[in-house]
């Protein structure tokens, strides 16, 4: 219960409510209140205030004169009323204990003192002690650190017009947000539609009604928290959805994303709002098959025989090509129209925060008709010395295609040490100093062989 010199405000003096968000489970919190407050000495609760507020960031400030306003003291108690927290504050304390006969039906009072509530509960009457809830239990009255609601208590001075309009803004854990992404391929895989959605999960035990909502996109660096947090149940599976995008603008070394109108971030709710909406991305796909390196100083034979091709699909995040947006790191879903016309799910993959003008290279998984047989075809060692160790390899790459059209597969191989290749049946290019990268294409329903020898020194 609240000293009754206590000044409570609730969410009527509510006059709008902004609230940012940061990919790593934090938020800032502006609550801007109408309060009529007299001069002097105060004590205000400011009720409905985040389960998982960080008190230690609670900033209180006068928007009508922000000199006049001086907090000294502040609490957070985080422990709300429930029947088993009531009772665990009258331990040690008396109660009242009501009982109905059941062949009378007269209900009679009888005092008792709480012993203890620890996995169940100890009552002392005058002539006996009982265990269990005997009755129905009455309490005199609520302590003043237990609410009904999560509340912010400050103490200070004010001076100044009555009627004040006092903001309150504080970091908070519990709100979180990620981005997901929905892409679908054209027909020859070489233009995709693309749009992406902003998740938003509230499990910080308040609501935020009619906010103005904000994004930060990007790696802001936190001290580590010592002292645990209370703990908020998890989000329900409720889902809003919201139609309008998303501006955005920089924000230091980040990027900020602002809804374009006010929505409400329910307790315990899960809300999706649209963040971007592009169509006709040109995107480029490429198989790639991947070597090891571990078979350039021993001899091997066999190196694998139906090895499979990844699946790459790449696009560019420029203006040019309808994007040029940064976009949050999030998972990108990828679609495609079967010959029903229905799209059907071909793979997803994580980016990471990207910039304009930056490449998005998504691994789909693995072609299915796409295959090769790797195999060592020569080794030997040839030694020279000085503590050199120096070796001659050959190898036989057979690439097969049960597609009805020709593919290109880019053959990556990373070659350690010193090395030169001295033999290939396809030109190589070294995009860097320790892979070797050839470009084959296979004819429809048919194979082709890449060979090459390779001279590699330690």
């Amino acid at each position: 219960m609240a000293d009754s010199s206590e000044l409570l405000s609730t969410l009527k003096d509510q006059k709008s409510v902004a609230v940012t968000i940061y990919n790593n489970d934090l938020a800032l919190v502006k609550d801007f209140r109408h309060i009529d407050i007299a001069n002097g000495e105060f004590n205000l609760a400011w009720r409905d205030v985040s389960a998982l507020i960080r008190p230690e960031t609670a900033l209180l400030r006068s928007i009508v004169d922000p000199t006049g306003l001086t907090v000294l003291e502040q609490n957070f108690n985080f422990d709300l009323l429930t029947p088993q927290s009531l009772l665990n504050k009258y331990a040690g304390k008396t109660v009242s204990v009501m009982r109905v006969n059941p062949a009378t039906g007269v209900e009679t009072k009888e005092s008792a003192t709480v012993l203890a509530v620890n996995e169940g509960v100890v009552l002392k009457f005058a002539d006996r002690i009982e265990t269990g809830t005997p009755g129905r239990i009455t309490f005199e009255n609520v302590p003043g650190n237990l609410r009904d609601r999560p509340t912010l208590v400050m103490q200070g001075t004010i001076t100044g017009q009555s009627a004040q309009k006092l903001e309150l803004s504080y970091l908070t854990g519990g709100l979180s947000w990620k981005a997901d992404y929905v892409a679908e391929l054209n027909d020859r895989d070489e233009r995709m539609d693309l749009s992406g959605w902003v998740t938003l999960v509230n499990t910080s035990g308040a609501s935020y009604a009619n906010a103005k909502v904000q994004l930060v996109a990007g790696d802001v660096n936190r001290v580590q928290n010592e002292v645990a947090r209370p703990l908020a149940m998890y989000a329900k599976g409720a889902m809003d959805a919201a139609a309008p995008s998303m501006a955005q603008e920089p924000l230091m070394e980040y990027h900020l994303y602002s809804l374009d109108r006010l929505t409400t971030i329910h307790e315990n709710q899960t809300k999706q709002v649209a963040l971007l909406n592009a169509s006709d991305i040109p995107v480029r796909k490429e198989l790639i098959l991947a070597g090891s390196d571990y078979y350039y100083f021993s001899g091997h034979g066999d190196l694998g025989q139906k090895n499979k091709a990844s699946v790459i699909v790449l696009f560019d995040n420029k203006q040019a090509d309808r994007l040029g947006i940064p976009l949050p790191k999030g998972t990108i879903r990828v679609y495609k129209r079967d010959q029903s016309g229905n799209a059907q799910f071909v793979g997803e993959d994580n980016i990471d925060h990207t910039p304009k003008n930056e490449t998005v290279r998504l691994k789909l998984g693995y072609s299915f008709d796409v295959t090769t047989a790797k195999k060592q075809i020569d080794f030997k060692s040839l030694n020279i010395g000085n503590n050199v160790n120096q070796f001659e390899s050959a190898y036989e790459i057979v690439i097969k295609n049960a597609k009805k059209e020709a593919v290109e597969v880019i053959v990556q191989e990373p070659i350690p040490g010193d090395w030169k290749i001295l033999e290939e049946s396809h030109s190589h290019h070294k995009p860097v100093s320790n892979t070797a990268e050839w470009k084959v294409t296979v004819p429809a329903e048919a194979s082709s062989t890449l060979k090459y020898r390779v001279r590699v020194k330690f």
